[in-house]
């Protein structure tokens, strides 16, 4: 299971919980990035491609790939670069057994010459009864105890108590499943996987195009994915609400980049979910709209 750990942000000083991503192997073992936890995070001003991905070998086959650096958006709206360090070297696997050298010893056939083997000892005593005074042949009426029945007399069942009903498991959403971001089709690939799950099947390309980025669509929702490297400005969110209000729909905003200050506090205002994509696929809230949207869904 990933690793859950509490990571503060350099820019507002709040503490927000992170769960260690893991990447699916080609062998299909899970890797995971060993946190160093003795360096604190950074905060991304410019993105370069060389410090995007970090090189991480699976512990299972030894196979060595490259994946996305991990990434933390804050609710401030400034992206964090989480330190990582080197797994430790001695994690190997531990070969197979030989199935010659480890077999059991088999224990020789008894003999059946020898002497008959010695009769088994008789049952204890109970502890806290005499000898003879809980012996059900010679013990007199109310010697024993009160459940025993006395002799000739006839077993009456009781009625039969039905078993307690089960309650019903609670319904529970499956775990998102995102996909690494390489390029601007991976984040709208991304996004479109993230509405799906939120509960939207009928993901289109929205006729309109946006100010920025690419548009998505479904039944009462417009989306905007932005891919670039810069961030989303005021008017990026105010056009998509704008948008969005005037087709009777809610809107939701997906940036590589996160968003600026003017744009978040807009945001909050016009109650638009506000998300960052990290490398990884896994769209982080931003706002407390967004945080309310992944939580319930649609």
């Amino acid at each position: 299971m990933s690793e859950s750990v509490p990571v503060r942000c350099p820019a507002c000083r709040r503490e927000r919980p992170y769960t260690v991503p893991s990447y699916p192997c080609a062998c299909g073992a899970p890797v995971t990035p060993v946190l160093d936890r003795r360096t604190t995070p950074t905060a991304v001003a410019h993105r370069a491609w060389d410090e995007e991905w970090i090189a991480l070998r699976c512990p299972a086959c030894g196979r060595c790939d490259q994946w996305p650096h991990p990434e933390l958006g804050c609710a401030c709206g400034t992206v964090l670069r989480i330190p990582v360090t080197a797994p430790p070297t001695d994690s190997e696997p531990d070969p197979a057994p030989d199935p010659e050298t480890s077999a059991p010893p088999t224990r020789p056939p008894a003999s059946t010459t020898g002497p008959a083997p010695a009769p088994e000892p008789p049952s204890r005593q109970t502890p806290g009864l005499e000898p003879g005074a809980g012996s059900r042949s010679g013990a007199g009426p109310g010697a024993g105890s009160g459940s025993e029945p006395e002799p000739g007399s006839t077993l009456t069942p009781g009625p039969a108590q039905s078993p307690a009903p089960t309650p019903a498991p609670t319904a529970q959403r499956r775990a998102f499943r995102p996909v690494a971001i390489r390029t601007a089709r991976d984040a709208v690939t991304a996004a479109a996987l993230y509405l799906n799950w939120l509960g939207h099947g009928d993901i289109r390309r929205a006729d309109q195009r946006p100010t920025a980025g690419i548009g998505l669509a479904a039944r009462g929702l417009l989306a905007q994915v932005d891919p670039s490297v810069r961030p989303a400005s005021l008017r990026d969110v105010e056009c998509l609400w704008l948008t969005a209000m005037t087709e009777s729909a809610d809107c939701v905003y997906f940036s590589l980049a996160g968003y600026a200050d003017d744009a978040r506090a807009r945001a909050d205002q016009l109650r638009v979910p506000l998300f960052v994509l990290d490398l990884t696929g896994a769209p982080q809230p931003v706002n407390a709209t967004a945080d309310a949207l992944d939580a319930r869904g649609v």
